[in-house]
């Protein structure tokens, strides 16, 4: 079971257009540290709906590219 805050959320990620945002070093974060996880690992996000890093991994289009 994962706690991403507002990193990873069902099929979104977090916002970095905001001051001291970096959309490029968020997605490494999230390849480095959510996405080496078991596909059966629970994600509780911040905010929303649990998922898993497998369901995030086939389909959410913000991590397209970067599995």
């Amino acid at each position: 079971m994962l706690f991403s805050g507002d990193t990873l959320f069902q099929m979104s990620i977090g916002r970095t257009d905001l001051p001291g945002g970096n959309h490029q070093q968020l997605l490494d974060s999230i390849a480095a540290k959510l996405l080496t996880r078991d596909d059966s690992s629970v994600v509780l996000p911040g905010h929303g709906n649990a998922t898993s890093i497998g369901d995030e991994r086939r389909a959410n289009p913000f991590l397209e590219g970067i599995q």
